[in-house]
C-alpha cells in the first residue's frame, strides 16, 4: 500500500490493486485490516513514518552536527526521488493532503508522523545549544522544507529544490547554533 500511495495517491489506490501488488489473498487483508482500506492507509503512513525515523536515527548516528544529518537526510531523499523517476514522494503528505480533511483517524495518523520527525529533530538542536522552543521551531521548518522541497522536485523533475533546501537549512542551523556552516 506504501508504494502504490506513493505512486497514485491515496484515493487512487483500490484495495484490489493493494492485494494484486502484494500478492496476497483479499480475505487475508480483511483479516489483518478489518477496518478495509483506512486501516491499511493508517498502517501504511505507519511504516513511512518508521522507515523515516530509522533514516533520521542513522544520519544523527553517522554525522557530527544537525546541519549534517539534515543534509545526508536530504540526500537520501533525493535519490529515492530522482531514482523513482520524480514517481515516489512523501506518503504521509501524500495522505494528509488527500484524506487529512475526510478522516480524523489518518489526519491523526499523519499529524503523529509529523511529529515523530519533529521531534528527534528538535532535539538534537537543543543539544547543540538552542532553546527548546527555538529548537521545536527550527525542526518543524526543517520538516516543512523538505517537504515542500520533495513536491517541487517531483514537479521540476530535478533534484535542485532538496539541494538547494538542504544547503539554506545547513547555513540556518549553523547560524543558529553559532557553527560554521557546511559541517
Amino acid at each position: 500500500m506504501l508504494e502504490l500511495i506513493q505512486l497514485n495517491g491515496y484515493s487512487g489506490t483500490g484495495l484490489a490493486a493493494v492485494t494484486e501488488h502484494a500478492g496476497a489473498p483479499k480475505g487475508s487483508m480483511y483479516f489483518h485490516f478489518p477496518d478495509g482500506k483506512e486501516g491499511l492507509g493508517a498502517a501504511a503512513v505507519e511504516l513511512a513514518q518508521a522507515q523515516f525515523e530509522e533514516l533520521l536515527r542513522e544520519a544523527a548516528q553517522s554525522e557530527g552536527s544537525v546541519a549534517g544529518s539534515v543534509r545526508a537526510v536530504i540526500a537520501a531523499v533525493a535519490t529515492i526521488v530522482s531514482e523513482s523517476d520524480y514517481r515516489l514522494g512523501c506518503p504521509v503528505s501524500v495522505v494528509t493532503l488527500e484524506m487529512g480533511a475526510e478522516s480524523d483517524r489518518l489526519r491523526a495518523t499523519c499529524e503523529r508522523a509529523f511529529s515523530s520527525w519533529i521531534e528527534p529533530t528538535a532535539g538534537l538542536l537543543q543539544s547543540e545549544g538552542l532553546s527548546a522552543a527555538d529548537a521545536l521551531s527550527l525542526a518543524t521548518a526543517i520538516v516543512a522544507a523538505v517537504e515542500g522541497a520533495v513536491v517541487l522536485s517531483r514537479a521540476m523533475r530535478t533534484t535542485q529544490p532538496l539541494e538547494s533546501t538542504a544547503d539554506l537549512l545547513a547555513d540556518m542551523i549553523a547560524m543558529r547554533t553559532g557553527q560554521v556552516a557546511g559541517a
